[in-house]
């Protein structure tokens, strides 16, 4: 049973019936129009927006999920699907906190969820429900009446699916980025979450690193003046996994260089200078360019590292090597948007973030702000650390887990505010708006890098200043 408790509904919270919810949605994607054709189209053809179209705004079909509290709950009933290289090392933290129960895993591959029901009996857990029975299975997963949230952990193709049944079984969902691929999924989900009253989360654990959260405290506090601009990436170099036969299930990540041009994962660098700068929360994503240089990287990597017996041979690859994007916000602000995972590169995310007082610079981590310095020379940032970490931050000083620690601090924090009964950090409307990139900006440079308009998936709803990451700690 759920144990939600008396008086901490949210507005509405009980979902309507699925059969009530897939009538009324039926041909949201037709609704929307968008340019994408139907569902069922491929991405590469499916992917070409026009800027005309890309700004419609279709009709509310339900009531706002901004500012909605779960329900408050004991114990969180936790369904994983995708038991992967990143679902397969995120049950652990799942595990590892009070009040949370993992009752169902599923994979196609077997062998994964013996690996995962493993995990979750030597936890002292029930062994939890399995779903391996072929692509999906997930559907009966999201049937079952012990799930409070369904995490999704698979390749992008099938996030939406996944993401559209949770919500009409009533369940709330966190998926991996990125939440869709195309525009008019993304207006589907935002539809639905409203519909059903279940949040529908990009789980983006980058908004939960330490340098991330100190800067948001830091920008909140005025300590950059106004803000003016800000830049944030994902350039990592994956050409030998992406190439290799076991890293990832099948060749699925790749075969994206074959269908689209432009920015295929822009969360990580997206969603905390969004963060930085209230968007949806006061202001909003309003237009993206984006430019890409040729795609050479890749097919040189396998020239030289791959035998010419290996399928991927008959691979032609279109993605750019480096996407390069300019989001401009209806405050006047710039956010700047990079993508290379075909290159050789160190790692970045580049997270940067300037105002009319001075301007932070990560990877290295840098930072020089007017009144506290005044020689033109890069200060060093961990003299904020006393004064701007955030409380989870300080709570957790030495989270288990990868990534730095920032995946045990953003499952930590869902999990709070689904037992608390809180508002969740971020929505569907970041989910959505932190995506959107990935169809425009292929539609953007297959227009010579003309702007192409970000739709308003809060509806109007971006003017009235809300919380999100930076909150306060539950008393």
């Amino acid at each position: 049973m759920n144990d939600a408790a008396p008086g901490n509904q949210d507005r509405g919270s009980d979902p309507p019936s699925r059969r009530s919810v897939l009538r009324t949605t039926a041909g949201v994607a037709g609704a929307a129009g968008l340019g994408f054709g139907v569902l069922g189209a491929t991405p590469a053809a499916a992917a070409t927006p026009s800027a005309e179209d890309t700004g419609s705004t279709p009709p509310r079909q339900g009531r706002t999920m901004a500012g909605v509290p779960f329900e408050r709950r004991s114990t969180v009933r936790v369904a994983i699907v995708g038991l992967g290289n990143r679902g397969g090392s995120m049950i652990d933290l799942f595990l590892a906190l009070p009040g949370v129960r993992v009752t169902a895993v599923c994979d196609p591959v077997k062998a994964k969820t013996e690996r995962a029901v493993a995990k979750v009996v030597a936890a002292g857990q029930p062994s939890p429900a399995v779903y391996a029975s072929g692509e999906h299975d997930y559907e009966k997963l999201c049937e079952r009446g012990d799930v409070d949230l369904v995490y999704v952990a698979t390749p992008w193709d099938l996030h939406f699916a996944m993401a559209r049944t949770a919500l009409l079984n009533g369940k709330h969902v966190g998926v991996e980025c990125p939440v869709a691929m195309r525009l008019d999924e993304l207006w589907a989900l935002v539809d639905l979450s409203e519909r059903t009253r279940r949040h529908c989360m990009q789980l983006e654990n980058c908004c939960y690193g330490r340098n991330e959260m100190r800067v948001l405290r830091m920008a909140h506090a005025g300590k950059f003046g106004e803000l003016l601009h800000g830049a944030g990436a994902y350039n990592h170099d994956l050409r030998g996994l992406m190439f290799s036969p076991t890293y990832y299930e099948g060749p699925w990540r790749r075969l994206w260089h074959t269908r689209l041009r432009g920015d295929l994962y822009p969360n990580h660098g997206f969603g905390p200078v969004a963060n930085y700068m209230d968007v949806n929360r006061g202001d909003r994503a309003v237009s993206i360019s984006s430019f890409g240089t040729p795609a050479l990287g890749l097919a040189e990597y396998r020239e030289a590292n791959v035998p010419r017996s290996d399928p991927s041979w008959k691979e032609t690859y279109i993605e750019s090597d480096r996407t390069i994007s300019m989001v401009r916000t209806a405050r006047g602000r710039v956010i700047r948007l990079e993508h290379d995972v075909s290159t050789p590169h160190p790692y970045s995310r580049i997270n940067s973030l300037g105002g009319t007082k001075g301007v932070f610079e990560d990877y290295p981590e840098r930072i020089y702000l007017e009144p506290d310095h005044s020689d033109d020379r890069w200060a060093d940032f961990s003299a904020y650390a006393d004064e701007f970490d955030h409380w989870l931050w300080k709570e957790h000083a030495d989270p288990p887990g990868g990534h730095g620690g920032m995946d045990y601090i953003m499952v930590y924090r869902l999990m709070q505010c689904m037992r608390l009964g809180l508002v969740p950090d971020f929505d569907v409307y970041d989910a959505a708006t932190w995506t959107a990139p990935v169809p425009l900006s292929h539609a953007s440079i297959r227009a010579n890098g003309a702007p192409q308009r970000i739709p308003d998936f809060t509806r109007g709803e971006w003017r009235g200043a809300r919380p999100g990451v930076d909150s306060v700690k539950p008393e």
